[in-house]
Formats: C-alpha cells, structure tokens, sequence
C-alpha cells in the first residue's frame, strides 16, 4: 500500500507533515520530491483556491481515504459483473448461431 502526502521541510531537516498517515506502525521508505511554488497570482491557483474557499464555506468534508477505496472496490466489482455478463451473452448467442 502507498499513501501520498504532501508536508513541509524545515530549514533543520525536520519534514512536517500535512494530516496523519493512516497506516499500520512500523518502518516505512520516505522519498521526498520538491513540489514547484506556483506564485500567488497564478490564475489556475486563484481558480483552485476560490473552488476550496467555496466549498470549505459550505462545509464540504472531503471524503476519507477508505470511503475513495471503497467505492473504488465497489465499482471494479460491478464492472467486473457486467463484463462477465457480456461474455456469458455473447457465448450464448455463438451457441444459439452454432445450432441454427
């Protein structure tokens, strides 16, 4: 499993991180990346940080990790559903052609 957050590096080397991982305790691998600093009137980051004033207004909560991954799960299970259903129809009709 690998969880992605974003988090700040302090001028004495200490990484502070944005929200808590959700993970079991015990050693982890820690690869950090520099993420470029979009200036302040960059119209695409006015854009976005008007969308989450709008909606932090509103009381929007994001969803959870685990509700993304279950909804994630749930929808590959129902494709995986219809797929096999097309099969099955798709064989059913080679057979009924096959016995014409």
């Amino acid at each position: 499993m690998q969880v992605i957050v974003e988090g700040t590096l302090t001028p004495d080397g200490t990484l502070v991180l944005d929200s808590k991982l959700k993970l079991s305790p015990g050693r982890v691998q820690v690869i950090v990346q520099p993420l470029p600093e979009l200036p302040s009137d960059d119209p695409f980051w006015q854009l976005m940080q008007a969308i989450w004033d709008g909606q932090k207004a509103r009381g929007h909560v994001p969803r959870s990790v685990e509700e993304v991954e279950t909804d994630r799960h749930r929808m590959r299970e129902e494709m995986e559903q219809e797929i096999d259903e097309a099969m099955r129809l798709q064989d059913e009709g080679r057979r009924l052609r096959q016995q014409q």
